[in-house]
């Protein structure tokens, strides 16, 4: 006896129905007592790449406190605010979480900065994204299974995690590249995803800067979406004052522009009138989407994050010293791959009979993205500082 979840007569015709999915790139038997997407969630969840994010940096560095967000703590958010969007417009919650919860799996260490130092080290050799790393993660690199390699996850799980591609990578990529050379758009559940994932870190960047002192109160208030909940907030708890208060502000701003996004892709999908998700493939555009004075005022936020979070004179300070962690690291691995572990060493022997300097670099740039940022700063003690044991 099986148990698809969720009961499909509850999803609308144009969601992502799994028992419509285009299946696994292994064929497997079907799950008892659970779904396909839930099976795709459960393996994402006890995949080892899942329990490293857990230490590796959103904004701030893990060592630096333990109350910022980390990329498992901004994925749990990104997928609990996608959920709620996904069951208003009727759409596939596991599916949506799935995705949610996979979408950075193939994030370096240090963030931002890391993947900007190791696509600069992988230049000549193919580039990095971190986008396109979760899905070698979840179709190559995690080895659990003794009959594929990777998660082996639904084509719809695949899909959502490839926001975005080349047409050059999407012609090695197969079935996921498709929709990128014949400019075709995602499930309703992805596109959900990816603004859940702007919607998320927009706002717990605006608290983790708070707590850090690199902004405050009276510059937030210049940004309308900021001002607006604190308007609010101290008009209905005259007084109410510390992170009481910041956890309100911000309760307040998710809600707003939550419940924007539910009403506005609402109208969009009802003008639309997809009658199945090939339909909504088929669309000229996302129909998952803000309003406009919301998008703007979403926007504003983000360069102001940009420009007095992001580039704060301590972020760059750490974020400077992570680069060089990861180009030194880069360039001791391509030097001397006999410098990694031993199963490692072996992938990048086979990287590079089958695809020459370019295997071999891949293999090493897999390995450092896999690194926690506690682990890459461990490895580069343990390679330059000579009281360090190895």
């Amino acid at each position: 006896m099986s148990h698809p979840e969720p009961i499909a007569e509850t999803l609308a015709p144009y969601a992502a129905h799994e028992d419509r999915s285009r299946g696994r790139r292994y064929p497997e038997p079907r799950p008892e007592f659970r779904g396909e997407y839930q099976r795709d969630r459960d393996r994402i969840i006890h995949s080892n790449a899942f329990r490293r994010l857990v230490y590796k940096t959103q904004v701030f560095v893990n060592h630096e406190g333990d109350l910022y967000r980390t990329r498992v703590t901004h994925s749990i958010e990104v997928a609990q605010i996608a959920r709620s969007v996904a069951r208003a417009l009727r759409l596939d919650e596991t599916l949506t979480e799935a995705i949610c919860l996979a979408h950075d799996l193939g994030h370096t260490p240090f963030g931002h900065a890391g993947q900007d130092a190791l696509n600069e080290c992988m230049r000549e050799h193919g580039g990095f994204e971190h986008n396109l790393q979760s899905l070698r993660v979840v179709d190559e690199l995690e080895e659990r299974y003794a009959d594929f390699p990777g998660l082996n996850l639904t084509f719809e799980c695949r899909e959502g995690i490839l926001k975005h591609c080349s047409a050059r990578v999407a012609r090695e990529l197969g079935d996921v590249g498709e929709r990128f050379l014949n400019h075709r758009q995602p499930s309703l559940e992805a596109q959900i995803a990816n603004l859940a994932d702007e919607m998320a870190y927009n706002n717990h960047d605006v608290d983790d800067g708070i707590r850090a002192g690199l902004v405050d109160l009276e510059q937030l208030r210049e940004m309308r979406l900021f001002r607006r909940q604190y308007e609010q907030v101290t008009t209905r708890h005259p007084g109410l004052g510390g992170r009481r208060l910041i956890h309100e502000i911000i309760r307040g701003m998710i809600n707003h522009i939550v419940v924007d996004l539910i009403r506005c892709s609402h109208a969009r999908i009802e003008r639309a009138a997809p009658a199945s998700i090939e339909e909504v493939r088929a669309q000229p555009h996302p129909l998952v989407s803000l309003g406009d004075d919301t998008l703007e005022e979403h926007r504003e936020l983000m360069r102001f994050l940009r420009e007095h979070v992001y580039r704060h004179y301590k972020v760059l300070r750490m974020t400077t010293k992570a680069r060089r962690v990861v180009r030194e690291l880069f360039d001791a691995f391509m030097n001397e791959t006999r410098l990694m572990p031993p199963e490692h060493q072996a992938l990048a022997g086979r990287g590079e009979a089958d695809r020459g300097i370019a295997g071999r670099a891949r293999a090493v740039a897999d390995y450092i993205a896999g690194m926690t940022d506690r682990y890459a700063i461990l490895e580069h003690r343990r390679l330059f500082d000579p009281a360090e044991r190895t």
